[in-house]
Parts: C-alpha cells; sequence; structure tokens
C-alpha cells in the first residue's frame, strides 16, 4: 500500500449516494482506513528511528566507558562515520575518548531530535489535513443536504398547489356533471307529461 500525501488528503472526492443525504459510506471509511494505515507507518518509522537512536546512544556510552568495540555496526551511517573517523587519523591518541565520546553523544542527540520533530511535524501536518478535510467534506455534506431540503420543499408545495388545483376541477366537474343530468330528467319529465296530455 503507497503511502498517502497531503495532495491525496487534500484532494480526495468521494461520490454522493443516490437515495440518502450525504456520500457513500463504505468510500469514506475505505479512504479513513488509507489515512490511518499513513499514520502508522510514519509513527512506526519513528519509533524505528527512536531505536536506531537508542542503540547509537549505547555505542557511544560502550565507546565513553573504553569497551572493546563492538561487533554490531551503528546503524546510523552519520554515527558510523564519527566513530570510523578518529580512528583512520594516523595523528597520535590527542584526543582522548570522553572527548570522542561527547562529540558522538551530542550527534547522536542531535540527530535524536531532529527525527523526532520531524516525526511530530509530520504527524502535526497529517492529522491538521485530516481535519481539514474532515470539515471539508461535512460542510459539503451540510450544504447537499441543504440545497436537497429546498429541493424537497419546492417539489412539495409544487405538488400541492396541483392536489388543490385537481379538487377544484373535480368539484367543478361534478356540478357540471349533476347540472347536466338534472336537465335531463327535467327534459324527460317535461317530455313525459307533454306526451300524457
Amino acid at each position: 500500500m503507497a503511502l498517502l500525501s497531503a495532495d491525496d488528503v487534500l484532494n480526495k472526492s468521494f461520490q454522493t449516494t443516490k437515495f440518502r443525504d450525504g456520500y457513500d459510506q463504505d468510500e469514506v471509511d475505505d479512504f479513513l482506513d488509507e489515512v490511518v494505515g499513513t499514520l502508522r507507518a510514519v509513527y512506526a518509522e519513528n519509533e524505528e528511528l527512536k531505536a536506531k537512536l537508542a542503540a547509537a546512544e549505547a555505542r557511544v556510552a560502550e565507546l565513553s566507558e573504553g569497551a572493546a568495540p563492538a561487533a554490531a555496526q551503528a546503524p546510523e551511517a552519520v554515527v558510523e562515520e564519527a566513530v570510523a573517523a578518529p580512528a583512520a587519523t594516523s595523528a597520535p591518541a590527542a584526543t582522548s575518548a570522553p572527548e570522542s565520546a561527547t562529540g558522538m553523544l551530542a550527534l547522536a542527540q542531535k540527530l535524536h531530535d531532529e527525527y523526532v520533530s520531524q516525526g511530530r511535524e509530520e504527524g502535526d501536518r497529517i492529522v491538521a489535513e485530516a481535519r481539514s478535510t474532515g470539515e471539508s467534506i461535512v460542510r459539503e455534506a451540510e450544504s447537499t443536504r441543504e440545497e436537497t431540503l429546498k429541493q424537497l420543499e419546492s417539489e412539495r408545495v409544487s405538488l400541492e398547489r396541483k392536489i388543490d388545483e385537481l379538487r377544484t376541477f373535480e368539484r367543478e366537474y361534478r356540478q357540471r356533471l349533476k347540472s347536466y343530468l338534472e336537465g335531463l330528467l327535467a327534459d324527460v319529465d317535461s317530455k313525459g307529461n307533454a306526451a300524457e296530455n
């Protein structure tokens, strides 16, 4: 699964449903699952970097205590270079172990702080974008709901007007039919009376 970018979250659009207000719930759930996956990947990477930093700090502690170099290499390339550089120089041991260990520790602390800061910034940015997208989706859903309610109200008024027109037509038609039938009955009665005379 590819990680989502900020633009992916910002530009995501959902299909509207046909028979009820809002968006297709499955599509929104799938997208939120992708956002959660991206957040988990970022947090996992942050934890991995913290573990690497802890390993580098442990290596620095070993070196500062004057212990023999461990077989395991420091995980960060920058830390490896800092460890290898003093050993590779041909100058006599002018730098003492505590000074190089202090430099290593400062470098490891700097890397740790940078990674933690970047992880927090990225996490905050993703959360802010997700909130913004969520608010935008809610606003669009409310706008669509209002438009749909207005349209339904307009259709209701139109139907009520047509019903009133049909009722008026029915009353007028019944009245005319009644008058016509009464006229026919009057004609029949008058012709019957004329025949008797």
